[in-house]
């Protein structure tokens, strides 16, 4: 909702975009810092604690700013917040799920984030209606209130400093594996990376984007009022939360280049139906199908990337793999709204910008040919052998041995099933 509100003060909408790549240009720093800490042994506990500090008084800055100066302070503060809290908060998932996969794991993450992010919105939607939309700061203020006290009662679980650095041993206990010498494990990361920095480019667009693409209406399509885009807005994340469990537990069954493919295509489908929209009058009626799709692609392709980032990297670099993988919403957040911004700008409407993200989503498909996973996921993170994108017998037996030593799920079904 913050582009709507800061629109409400005539801010253009490059200055809105100006201020979300700031928050992410900052946030780039602290991603990097945070997980290289959690590299070294740190909680994933505390990036969160200070996450959820440095977001409260964003809140209050926001709350109060009437003017480019205050939202740009107050966004910087959201930027460093968010740079702590994804890198931990990520590592923190397999490091939670025990005997669960942990691809269904961060499938059951992202309902969370879904659940909470559509509560926000739905309320946010309402806060317009009744004319107090600043009132999402105050909404957000209580959540990460809410947050403090939970982490202040049960910290997040993380068993990896006995094996990262146990006591009264001058070495780690996990020897560097060859293929992580020297850097080598970044590569395999790549493709994954480059598919995430499209995906979470789509994810920041239906957050700055549309909203101010709604308000502003289309070649033919007319302006939709404040309230009405928190609505559609709303309706998307709401459609989210509906659809990330079964989505997310469904794609877990399948290969990672299921998933992300999956949700590559859907992202497409979802911005050619808005680009649609924008060349007839009754285009608002294409909105909800727009976001019907686009919903179904995060649901797909977050969780499957995450597990992706985990499922190729050693243990004793995975707090900087997932401070890379946020690294990819801090560089879509930076350039995504700035392009966007200036299209908006100069055309009055999104039709070229919708076009353009479908291209790039179908574009980007040829990147899934180098995904697989390297490592089990686990703590002990067993390096598995070379496998096509059909799974071989001795690595299912070996990922199914390593998460599940009866072989079978808490649903009955086997870790190997995960290929």
């Amino acid at each position: 909702m913050t582009p709507i509100i800061f629109h409400q003060v005539d801010l253009s909408a490059s200055q809105v975009g100006q201020g979300l790549a700031a928050s992410a240009l900052i946030g780039t720093v602290a991603r990097l810092l945070s997980g290289l800490m959690l590299d070294r042994g740190l909680s994933c506990s505390w990036p969160v604690r200070a996450a959820a500090v440095l977001a409260l008084i964003a809140d209050l800055v926001l709350l109060q700013a009437h003017g480019f100066e205050g939202y740009l302070s107050g966004q910087l503060l959201i930027g460093v917040a968010a740079g702590f809290y994804f890198p931990a908060i990520e590592l923190a998932v397999p490091l939670s799920t025990g005997p669960f996969p942990s691809s269904r794991g961060y499938a059951l993450a992202r309902s969370a984030d879904a659940l909470g992010v559509a509560m926000g919105a739905l309320t946010g939607a309402v806060l317009a209606g009744l004319g107090l939309i600043r009132g999402v700061f105050l909404v957000e203020a209580a959540a990460v209130l809410a947050m403090l006290t939970l982490l202040a009662w049960k910290p997040l679980p993380d068993g990896r400093d006995a094996l990262l650095h146990p006591q009264g041993a001058e070495k780690p206990l996990l020897k560097e594996p060859a293929a992580s010498a020297g850097g080598r494990w970044l590569l395999p990361l790549l493709p994954v990376l480059a598919l995430s920095i499209v995906a979470t480019g789509m994810i920041a667009l239906m957050q700055s984007a549309l909203p101010l693409d709604l308000v502003r209406g289309g070649l033919e399509r007319p302006a939709l009022s404040e309230a009405w885009s928190g609505g559609l807005i709303a309706l998307q994340l709401s459609l989210l939360v509906v659809l990330q469990w079964p989505v997310g537990n469904w794609v877990a069954r399948h290969s990672l280049r299921f998933g992300l493919g999956l949700g590559l295509v859907s992202f497409a489908v979802g911005c050619l139906l808005l680009a649609g929209s924008a060349l007839w009058s009754g285009g608002v009626s294409l909105i909800p199908l727009a976001v019907l799709p686009v919903a179904f692609a995060e649901a797909a392709f977050l969780p499957t990337a995450a597990e992706a980032m985990v499922e190729e990297t050693p243990l004793q670099h995975r707090g900087l793999a997932m401070a890379l993988f946020s690294q990819c919403f801090a560089i879509s957040a930076t350039g995504a709204p700035l392009i966007a911004g200036t299209l908006l700008d100069s055309q009055g409407h999104g039709l070229v910008l919708w076009l353009l993200m479908a291209l790039i989503c179908i574009c980007s498909t040829p990147l899934l040919k180098s995904v697989r996973p390297r490592y089990t996921a686990g703590l002990a993170a067993i390096p598995l052998p070379l496998e096509t994108d059909e799974q071989s017998p001795g690595t299912a037996a070996l990922r199914s041995q390593h998460d599940h030593p009866s072989g079978a799920g808490p649903d009955g079904w086997g870790a190997g099933q995960r290929r």
